[in-house]
């Protein structure tokens, strides 16, 4: 038995409460990693883990013992971390997670960029727009949008977006440009929809809204907005290539109307290991500030 795969296996069971998710994210079967812990258990003469037909439940002595594995896994991760950090190759597996529409414009390209330049890294990157749990569900690293809530995570603002009110030049043809946002109550306005809110937070005001479609995705509001139904209120990262095209036009332009931060987020740790830094400096370095998707869009 290899004592250190043995502890390691059981951490991940203890801090996962499973052992179907722990042996997904150590890439072993789930008997392999039974095995692991029994032989564990065997090897110490104790029982670490109470197994039930519904949950695992540690023994006194399976917390005392996860507490100083906990504090031997994490001495080793920074021991680690030092030497990589003295050490020109960016290597392992790199797993990231981001928001669905922002990913897969602005992350998925500089994931390849960032791959092509360290050939020795292996990334995993999964996109979408549910709340996950970077330690539970595996990740070294999240890219996030918006507020960030308290948490026991480090995060590193690498830029900002502006939100842009939109619509189509035959919409405001039709219907005329608002010239304060408290015109736009009589304006048609596209809802995105999130947690039963339908309202725009515009300079410290709650503006109410109404208009014909709502939707918790911000493309499918673009899309309408280019169709002429109305006005939509939408991160500039969305919204560029159709001002740009002239499928858009921004309302009220010149202001700054809502300001969102975008973040490196990671779990705290006393040595930021070398390949996220690496990752996090690279994206701060292409995406600027303002980033780059602003530039044609919003006079600097």
């Amino acid at each position: 038995m290899n004592l250190l795969v043995a502890i390691e296996a059981f951490v991940k069971v203890a801090e996962l409460g499973s052992y179907t998710k722990a042996a997904e994210q150590l890439d072993i079967s789930r008997t392999q990693l039974s095995k692991l812990v029994m032989q564990l258990e065997e090897h110490l003469n104790v029982r670490l883990l109470q197994r039930t037909t519904r949950r695992l439940h540690l023994t006194e002595a399976g917390q005392n013992y996860l507490v100083r594995s906990q504090g031997i896994l994490q001495a080793l991760q920074d021991a680690e971390a030092e030497l990589s950090q003295g050490h020109s190759q960016i290597s392992g597996r790199l797993r990231i997670n981001g928001p669905m529409s922002f990913g897969t414009r602005y992350l998925a390209p500089l994931v390849a960029q960032f791959m092509a330049q360290h050939p020795q890294l292996e990334v995993r990157l999964e996109l979408n727009d549910r709340k996950i749990d970077l330690l539970e569900d595996g990740f070294d690293l999240a890219i996030r949008i918006g507020t960030l809530p308290d948490s026991s995570l480090v995060a590193r603002q690498l830029t900002q977006c502006q939100l842009l009110l939109v619509a189509s030049p035959a919409y405001l043809s039709a219907n005329g440009s608002p010239t304060d946002i408290d015109d736009l109550h009589q304006h048609q306005c596209l809802k995105y929809r999130r947690g039963g809110v339908t309202y725009w937070p515009i300079k410290g005001k709650n503006i109410a809204i109404d208009g014909p479609l709502e939707s918790n995705n911000g493309e499918v509001l673009t899309y309408a907005a280019e169709a002429g139904l109305g006005i939509a209120f939408q991160p500039s990262f969305l919204v560029d290539d159709s001002i740009k095209a002239g499928r858009l036009k921004v309302v009220l332009p010149g202001q700054q109307l809502l300001q969102l931060g975008i973040y490196g987020v990671y779990p705290a740790r006393r040595h930021l290991p070398a390949k996220v830094k690496a990752f996090l400096d690279f994206l701060a370095q292409a995406w600027g500030s303002p980033p780059y998707w602003e530039n044609e869009i919003i006079p600097q």
